[in-house]
């Protein structure tokens, strides 16, 4: 596996998971005195350049020789390290332990899913 495609596929994930964060989340911050059909559909204009970053990197991903489960596990780990700095810094959630326990069972995963 060579390490461009694969910090390719990173780096492009870690992008899409923004938006996605934004899409399913943001809302909940600023459209509170909106329909939920607004929000919805607002989510899914977000949405859309999630899936123009998120497609790319998984065959990106792929291409390089990543499997399948080493993309979604990659994907989860991305997804928790956006999601933290998303929640507490942008709509002000407080930070929990839980946070700490979850990041410890992604490792559990990321074990399991890439070792040899």
């Amino acid at each position: 596996m060579s390490a461009y495609p694969i910090s390719t596929t990173v780096g492009l994930l870690v992008a899409s998971n923004l938006f996605m964060t934004f899409a399913w989340y943001g809302h909940l911050k600023h459209l509170n005195h909106r329909t939920w059909l607004i929000a919805a559909l607002l989510s899914w204009g977000i949405a859309l350049f999630e899936y123009l970053l998120q497609v790319p990197a998984n065959r990106v991903g792929f291409a390089a020789g990543l499997s399948l489960a080493q993309l979604k596990i990659t994907q989860e780990v991305i997804t928790l390290a956006v999601f933290v700095p998303f929640a507490v810094l942008y709509m002000q959630q407080p930070l929990k332990l839980d946070y700490l326990w979850a990041t410890l069972c992604l490792v559990g995963a990321v074990y399991f899913i890439f070792r040899a």
